[in-house]
């Protein structure tokens, strides 16, 4: 488990293909290593990959499945990436975020960043699926970060966060821009909510479900979209 609080942003130092599997060099700051073994978890822009080899106080190595690199944006680095990085909590520790499994839901490209004078502001995009697990003030992973939604527009797709100075400085996020990808970990208690609402939801109305969708159909509405809100 990891708390979404980025301790450091470490660099791809480099990248070797083998069959169905592609092995990372990471080289982390002095210090991140410390206490480092094979088989410890580390998350890598919020992917919880495994350590496999310790290579020097301050680099190891991961193998990274196909269906990852698939599935989030680490099929796209190459030397010289930085990334954020965070050690698995450890028992007892204070949890700053909120608890992460490190398991991407989905990669999403930013549509439009904003500079404020405090703040840099990050609009990415929210595939169909997901968007019901999105809530304005809720908790969401971005590149392993721990952040809170600011804004969210469903019906366009789209969420918001709000970078606060402390944020810039510690993670990749001052690098990014419009039609970057990110990866994204909804937060799972709103996840559980949401599907356990609709089951329940359906289960009650059962043989009434079709009645109730042809009703709010005439109104220009769907029950779907009521549960969403």
């Amino acid at each position: 488990m990891f708390t979404g609080i980025i301790q450091a942003i470490a660099s791809v130092a480099s990248v070797h293909d083998r069959e169905g599997l592609r092995t990372f060099a990471i080289e982390f700051p002095q210090g991140f290593c410390d206490g480092l073994s094979i088989g410890a978890s580390v998350s890598v822009d919020g992917v919880c990959l495994t350590v496999t080899e310790l290579l020097s106080p301050t680099r190891a190595e991961f193998d990274v499945m196909l269906q990852t690199l698939n599935l989030t944006t680490l099929g796209s680095y190459a030397p010289g990436t930085t990334v954020n990085v965070e050690r698995a909590a450890r028992d007892g520790a204070e949890i700053g975020g909120h608890p992460l499994s490190g398991h991407i839901d989905f990669s999403a490209a930013i549509e439009n960043v904003r500079n404020l004078d405090n703040n840099r502001v990050l609009r990415i995009h929210i595939p169909r699926a997901f968007r019901k697990y999105i809530f304005a003030k809720g908790y969401i992973a971005v590149n392993g970060a721990s952040l809170t939604v600011a804004e969210v527009d469903k019906a366009e797709g789209w969420f918001e966060v709000w970078l606060i100075p402390e944020t810039r400085r510690a993670t990749v996020f001052e690098q990014k821009v419009a039609g970057d990808r990110l990866n994204i970990e909804i937060e799972r208690g709103t996840q559980v909510m949401v599907d356990t609402v609709r089951d329940t939801v359906n289960e009650s109305l059962g043989k009434l479900r079709p009645a109730l969708d042809a009703l709010l159909k005439e109104k220009g509405l769907s029950l779907d979209k009521l549960i969403e809100r």
